[in-house]
């Protein structure tokens, strides 16, 4: 329930313990307490379902998928949780207008800013309204007022949810 900064210099290691605490890259030594979860102990499937169902990943580098709209993209994430495509979408729309990117829904990718790509990559990352957020650089790509909008949202959604929000910055 907590709301933590990993702060570094380019290249210490910031990214690597984020992907490590999500999963995404296995321990050598020790364990990786997520959520009350042991992830070492957890195989591969059990670790994607853990990572889909409680733990939202806002990436460096975005990962949107460049043939889906962004409503598809933010979608994705509850259609592949069980939520039918309209909930999905109608879902997808409603992050997408949490971050400011009303009448953005049917572009692409390709189509808008970095700024608007990332903004998008965190409406998908918030959408299962998961336990914990982990969110790699997500104001990196921003202006200044955005960036401060955005870190007011995941300020409000830990007071709100009580999520647990790690989030790592130069």
């Amino acid at each position: 329930g907590e709301f933590v900064a990993i702060t570094g210099k380019s290249g210490c290691g910031k990214s690597t313990l984020l992907h490590i605490i999500g999963g995404l890259e296995p321990v050598s030594r020790g364990r990786v307490l997520l959520d009350g979860c042991d992830l070492a102990t957890l195989r591969e499937p059990e670790r994607t379902r853990f990572r889909r169902d409680r733990v939202g990943v806002v990436f460096q580098s975005f990962n949107l998928l460049p043939l889906l709209t962004l409503e598809e993209n933010v979608a994705l994430p509850r259609v592949l949780q069980g939520a039918s495509y309209a909930q999905a979408r109608q879902e997808a729309a409603n992050w997408l207008g949490e971050v400011g990117l009303n009448g953005r829904q049917g572009h692409k990718p390709h189509q808008v800013s970095g700024g608007e790509m990332q903004r998008a990559a965190i409406a998908r990352a918030l959408i299962n309204q998961p336990a914990v957020i982990l969110a790699d650089e997500p104001t990196g790509n921003l202006d200044s007022v955005t960036a401060a909008q955005i870190l007011a949202l995941f300020s409000h959604l830990h007071r709100q949810w009580g999520q647990t929000i790690i989030l790592v910055s130069h």
